[in-house]
């Protein structure tokens, strides 16, 4: 992935990014707000999105970069 030069140019990082901050929005509107655990759940599983895309930029083998999309893709 030599054309790669940080996180912040993966598309996939940046629409998690996107997508993290209207899920934070949703869930702090009545009813989600009162349901503590689906709440954070659904902030952990969001937040993983993100978390998986990293961490297989970081892996710097091709074979481990989509299989941690793989498992961004379910956190979806």
């Amino acid at each position: 992935m030599p054309s790669i030069k940080n996180l912040e140019e993966i598309q996939a990082w940046e629409l998690a990014r996107a997508f993290s901050l209207q899920v934070f929005n949703a869930y702090n509107e009545e009813p989600f707000a009162r349901d503590l655990g689906l709440k954070d759940q659904i902030n952990r599983s969001t937040g993983s999105i993100m978390d998986n895309i990293a961490e297989g930029y970081g892996r710097l083998g091709y074979k481990e970069f989509i299989n941690f999309f793989t498992y961004a893709k379910g956190s979806c």
